[in-house]
């Protein structure tokens, strides 16, 4: 439900001043958090009460929809693309206006773009969004929805002549605007992390990644390629005209009364732009440390790490490791009122409340190094470098941890001790390295068993040997797999979790820092010094069940 118009409301009814209703916005937008949980957190008002204040101030009823069985005639007076697009369940028809359950009763654009969508007067229904949300998942499902828009994509915009232009003119068209918001909510939906739109020679595929694997949706026809990305650049605000150079943009957009934003990077290729969106959902992503399913020592650790006065704590790991996501778990610790903390990231990922965040733009020279160098001069306590990719940002860093200030950052390396060796080989000292460095967390994101259709399974020998374990090491530990269900689109696994390595610098781990010791050494000092390595943390996740063999073989 749009935030803004629940505070509206609230202050409208008195029980909310301005001040408040600002502040509870903000706390929103930042956050990412509901507002029916925030208003019943602040005891404002229960859900019940609240949705009953909703419809007296827009003039409609309230229904409990817990029990609602609707008639199938009802449901085909909406169209399931319709439904899904606009967050609207059809709860009656009585001749003349049809009265919808809106996800989002306050937005009066929704409700105009519906009466225009179904050539219908509209009578909005406050019910609650979760009873809603299953109404839809019961009666319209989402390949009908998308499939149904493709047949008005083709119906309307027919031949390879219409509709195939690349103007704005037709990338405002009705049917191209709301087909790509159904594939924006389609992929948001699902939880995907990134939704690809990439041209062929013959086809035009979309593709969006769910827990880390792609999945391809219906295709549109490849004829409508150029409107479909011209309609994503328009929205993103790029120069559609452009097409010869890579863009990026952003896209902020309400998607069943959630805001969500998405990053967008265009792609000059042999058969048009290729165009990928990645969605920055602060509804879907958990900024809590205790919410990433850390061992509990390296939790300790971390909560320990970031309250110190000074030094070095690095999170390393491929692309989408979910490094950013770990460090800014750890600043939101330690984010409050007696502490300045200051964020250099290309791009800015999430926006934090209470943390002054600067976007990297190398094109006119805001890099890295330079923003660092302007942040030692801004007085902070804690500074994040989004990654620490040349010497000099390095050797700044160090600056400022021996300045006492404590630095976090990131590096793409395989495992915890190759982040030492990578400072090194960068050409920074190693005895600076020895001195500042607190920490390296290297770590992965695999994807978690579905628990609807989880079920017991003996590996094969050869499967065991990859594994590096032998049957007889086994004793009567238990294997799982995903058998594939609904709840996981037949693919067996449904979210994801992370495997940790925590390298923490000791002094005899120093020592083999200053003598320039080979990151094989490193490792296997601090194996020897307890020091569980991402496939120690691989087995232990299997063997409790949260994952499968072949996703640790895969990351570790």
């Amino acid at each position: 439900m749009n935030p803004d118009g629940v505070i509206s409301m609230l202050q409208a009814n008195g029980l909310v001043t301005q001040d408040q209703g600002d502040d509870m916005l903000s706390i929103c937008k930042s956050n990412g958090k509901d507002i029916i949980q925030m208003v019943e957190d602040h005891g404002l008002a229960d859900k019940a009460t609240l949705f009953n204040m909703i419809a007296e101030y827009l003039g409609g009823t309230y229904n409990d929809l817990s029990a609602f069985s609707p008639p199938p005639e009802l449901i085909q007076l909406v169209p399931s693309a319709t439904a899904r697009l606009h967050g609207a369940f059809p709860v009656n028809f009585d001749g003349q206006s049809l009265h919808l359950a809106l996800l989002d009763p306050l937005d009066p654009q929704g409700l105009e773009d519906l009466r225009f969508a179904l050539n219908r007067e509209i009578i909005p229904v406050i019910a609650d969004p979760e009873e809603i949300e299953a109404l839809m998942d019961q009666h319209y499902s989402s390949e009908a929805g998308v499939s149904e828009m493709l047949n008005e994509l083709t119906g309307s915009l027919g031949g390879s002549e219409a509709g195939g232009g690349d103007g704005e003119d037709d990338a405002n068209a009705a049917p191209i605007v709301r087909f790509v918001d159904l594939v924006l909510y389609q992929a948001t939906k699902e939880r995907a992390s990134d939704i690809h739109f990439e041209p062929f020679e013959d086809d035009f595929k979309i593709r969006y990644r769910v827990d880390g694997s792609l999945f391809e949706m219906a295709p549109p026809p490849a004829h409508l390629a150029t409107t479909i990305i011209s309609r994503v650049k328009v929205m993103a605000n790029l120069n559609i005209a452009e097409r010869r150079i890579p863009q990026d943009g952003r896209i902020m957009k309400m998607i069943a009364g959630k805001q969500v934003d998405f990053r967008v990077s265009t792609l000059p290729t042999a058969n048009g732009e290729s165009v990928v969106l990645r969605i920055l959902d602060k509804n879907s992503v958990n900024l809590d440390l205790e919410a990433l399913g850390m061992p509990e020592s390296i939790y300790d650790y971390i909560c320990e790490a970031v309250t110190r006065p000074n030094g070095i704590f690095i999170a390393t790991g491929p692309t989408g490791a979910g490094k950013t996501t770990t460090l800014y778990a750890a600043l939101r610790k330690i984010n409050t009122i007696d502490a300045k903390i200051l964020t250099a990231e290309d791009p800015v990922e999430y926006d934090v409340d209470g943390i002054i965040q600067v976007p990297v733009q190398d094109n006119i020279g805001l890099t890295f190094n330079r923003v660092l160098r302007a942040f030692l001069r801004q007085d902070p306590d804690r500074i994040l470098v989004g990654e620490m990719r040349d010497l000099e940002t390095a050797q700044i860093a160090i600056q400022a941890s021996l300045t006492g200030h404590l630095v976090l950052s990131t590096l793409h390396t395989n495992d915890a001790p190759g982040a030492v060796t990578r400072l090194v080989d960068m050409g920074t000292e190693p005895f600076m390295v020895a001195a500042t460095l607190m920490g390296v967390l290297a770590q992965r994101l695999l994807r978690t068993i579905c628990p609807e259709c989880r079920a017991p399974y003996e590996p094969s020998e050869a499967v065991l040997q990859q594994l590096g374990v032998s049957a007889h090491e086994l004793g009567d530990k238990s294997f799982y797999t995903g058998s594939g269900c609904r709840t996981c689109d037949q693919s067996g696994y449904k979210g994801r979790r992370g495997l940790y390595e925590l390298l923490v610098l000791t002094d005899p781990l120093r020592d083999l820092i200053t003598e320039r010791a080979p990151s094989i050494v490193l490792k296997q000092k601090a194996v020897e010094l307890g020091m569980e390595t991402l496939r120690e943390d691989g087995l232990r996740n299997i063997y409790e069940g949260n994952t499968t063999i072949e996703e640790v073989l895969k990351y570790t």
